[in-house]
């Protein structure tokens, strides 16, 4: 499968994000979840109880864990359930805990272009301060301005999926100079022949361009002139 043309590893690009789908809010949601859903949550959080708040304390954390749903944009993202390697670095600070390190993740999707199914991996570098309840970050910070520690738990998930999206392409390609599709025939452009074209007739013309078209009528299988006439005169 040919690769995406994706932006520089771990750069953000400035293209407006359209998400496939935004992570669903569950603080209030009465719908029984699976245990498998249960347990892929928990395997996106850090048990912060290992690290302690003493600043300075830090621990590695290297797994891979299952992408959940909804991290990508209109025409490529990362599978659902596809493996998110993850090497980090958390590290306690006075205000919260700053999670820093590379995530490396497998993204599947369509060419813009020509349509052709394209797949890649990505490599993002991350960094971000996850603020502790009642912290001066955290009471000076609107909401969507920091991330907020949930008691002793911190969520990798969205800090991982904002980065997916903020670098996605909106319209990814094959190759930078995929010429995309035949507006005539709809074949690929690339895989045709360069003085691949179309005869164009004017819709004005049509009618002309049809008269043009030679008889081939059998000339025995054409009424002969007069034979009409004489047949009728001997039948009479």
């Amino acid at each position: 499968m040919p690769a995406a043309h994706l932006p520089a590893r771990g750069a953000a690009s400035s293209d407006a994000r359209r998400p496939a789908g935004d992570p669903v809010d569950t603080t209030h949601d009465t719908t029984p979840r699976t245990a498998a859903e249960k347990a892929l949550d928990k395997a996106w959080k850090v048990d912060l109880r290992e690290l302690g708040r003493r600043a300075g304390s830090m621990r590695e954390w290297d797994k891979t864990i299952p992408a959940q749903a909804g991290w990508g944009v209109e025409m490529i993202g990362v599978p659902e359930g596809a493996p998110v390697h993850l090497d980090l670095r958390l590290e306690s600070v006075m205000e919260g805990v700053l999670v820093s390190g590379r995530v490396e993740l497998p993204v599947t999707g369509q060419c813009a272009r020509c349509l052709d199914p394209l797949e890649d991996t990505l490599t993002l570098d991350v960094q971000e301060l996850y603020a502790y309840a009642g912290s001066t970050t955290e009471a000076t910070s609107e909401e969507d301005e920091v991330r907020r520690i949930d008691g002793e738990f911190l969520d990798l998930a969205p800090l991982v999926r904002d980065t997916v999206v903020l670098t996605l392409p909106l319209s990814p390609t094959c190759t930078p100079d995929c010429a995309g599709l035949c507006v005539d025939c709809g074949e690929r452009l690339d895989d045709l022949p360069a003085d691949h074209s179309h005869e164009v007739i004017d819709p004005r013309w049509a009618g002309l361009a049809r008269l043009a078209v030679p008889d081939t009528t059998d000339s025995a299988d054409r009424p002969q002139p007069g034979s009409a006439s004489r047949t009728n005169t001997e039948e009479n």
